[in-house]
């Protein structure tokens, strides 16, 4: 027996509702719509509900406005049903049945993230242990103590003890023998990086050797290297080394595949910073293709460096990328659909809404309030007295009246920025929250949380400015 849901909503989005519903023709389901008697669904909460809803009819399931607040537990056992709080847009609901995008569980990854400190000869131990908490904090399972040429390192043997008092596996990054014994000796985990010129450091240390050719195109001196430690049955990770663009990227690329069709069941490792660090471009989507290509290849490890502002982000970018790219690869699908966090700039559905559809929500305003949508066709400004549409924020406000008010003229200042730089990009823009910028913001789980369960800002606006405009 298919399951009956009861859809609550207010006036202004119970045509769209309908619409929403009518085009799913959902097949697993039969629904009723219900409209409580507020005009802004948003404004809708449990304890109206309570109220308000004497009668469920056939229902299974009760579905809430995405915006509703309060305690939806309570509203369970006082309705008997299962109540849920629905998408935040009309427009998601196909993806929040699950008619459009995958629903995937990205906790799963397969990819170790090695997150390199480049400059930690000239931090302090406090520091470094202080920017490790950081790396873990975005995703990394290794801390990288990188080394620096001709600049001592006096302090290597308490930073690695240090950061293995706190729990972390720790690799030491040099190219100077002397520095890889010296953290061997201070416990670290990895030594990056052993040619086979530099083999006699594993006699002293029981550190997991990363190999490296003599010289990055050497792939031969690399394949002696791995074949001697298969001999001695020692662990140890290869790396190709992968290059910067015009300077042997297609080539190492290459390497990188040579070497897993050569040895397809041992540990690899890819350094990627040499192409995001000298590649100015946006640093997600070239994360998002080097994950991939390490998916592809079953490459084990990532070295991911920050160094360049416009990388500030990479080691959340790149643990964001490995569990996508592992969620596509179980489900054998082109990894498509399964988060928006690696879209910082484009949104793949910006513009839920028409301008015909924007019309007929501002048709049925009644009160001053001004609510703001952003559309393929602009920026639409409406209350009572009018709809207003722009594409310049500075042609809207002579329209607006709000001269004599600093607070509202602020505010509708703020948000009528953010509604040109979401229509200028094609982002999601919602009156009343910040654009939403995927891991190239972070966001503490509190504010989230907040933002999303309280949803009252906009309501607390909205209703000191309708106070306002009765007492005037």
């Amino acid at each position: 027996m298919a399951e009956h849901i009861l859809f609550l909503t207010g006036k202004l989005a119970e045509k769209s509702l309908h619409r929403v519903l009518e085009s799913m023709q959902p097949t697993d389901f039969t629904y009723e719509v219900r409209q409580l008697g507020v005009s802004v669904a948003a404004l809708m909460t449990t304890g109206l509900i309570e109220k308000r809803l004497t009668d469920t009819g056939d229902a299974n399931k009760v579905i809430l406005p995405g915006r509703c607040r309060g305690d939806i537990d309570t509203l369970s056992k006082v309705l008997n049903l299962p109540v849920e709080r629905g998408p935040e847009e009309l427009k998601d609901l196909p993806a929040y049945f699950g008619l459009v995008d995958r629903k995937a569980d990205l906790s799963k990854y397969d990819v170790q993230i090695f997150a390199e400190i480049v400059d930690a000869p000239n931090m302090s131990v406090s520091d470094i242990v202080t920017r490790a908490l950081k790396y873990k904090q975005d995703g990394a399972n290794v801390i990288d103590l990188g080394c620096l040429p001709s600049t001592p390192f006096p302090h290597l043997t308490e930073s690695v003890k240090a950061l293995k008092s706190e729990g972390y596996q720790v690799s030491v990054d040099s190219l100077t023998p002397e520095d890889l014994v010296i953290g061997g000796k201070a416990g670290a985990d990895f030594l990056l990086s052993i040619s086979e010129k530099t083999l006699w450091i594993l006699d002293e240390v029981e550190s997991v050797p990363i190999l490296i050719g003599n010289t990055p195109s050497d792939a031969r001196s690399l394949y002696r290297a791995i074949d001697i430690l298969i001999k001695q049955k020692r662990r140890f990770i290869a790396d190709s080394i992968l290059d910067p663009i015009h300077f042997g990227f297609t080539e190492s690329i290459v390497r990188y595949r040579n070497l897993r069709k050569r040895y397809p069941d041992i540990e690899m490792i890819m350094g990627i910073g040499n192409l995001t660090e000298l590649t100015h471009a946006d640093s997600a989507g070239t994360n998002a293709l080097l994950l991939g290509i390490i998916s592809e290849l079953e490459i084990n490890h990532v070295l991911a460096t920050e160094v360049s502002e416009h990388c500030r982000c990479a080691v959340r970018e790149a643990d964001l990328a490995r569990r996508i790219m592992f969620a596509s690869r179980i489900d054998n699908i082109p990894p498509k659909g399964y988060d928006n966090g690696l879209m910082a700039l484009h949104e793949r559905k910006a513009f839920p809404y028409s301008f015909e559809e924007v019309q007929e929500f501002a048709a049925e305003i009644k009160d001053p309030n001004f609510r703001i949508q952003v559309s393929e066709d602009g920026i639409h400004t409406y209350n009572r007295d009018g709809l207003h549409t722009t594409t310049d924020p500075y042609d809207i406000f002579p329209k607006l009246q709000v001269e004599d008010d600093g607070g509202h003229a602020f505010y509708l200042g703020v948000e009528h920025a953010r509604a040109q730089i979401a229509w200028q990009l094609g982002k999601r823009y919602e009156q009343d929250e910040e654009l939403d910028w995927g891991v190239a913001v972070k966001k503490e789980e509190q504010d989230l949380t907040k933002q999303k369960e309280a949803g009252s800002t906009l309501h607390t606006r909205k209703v000191r400015k309708s106070k306002k405009a009765k007492k005037e």
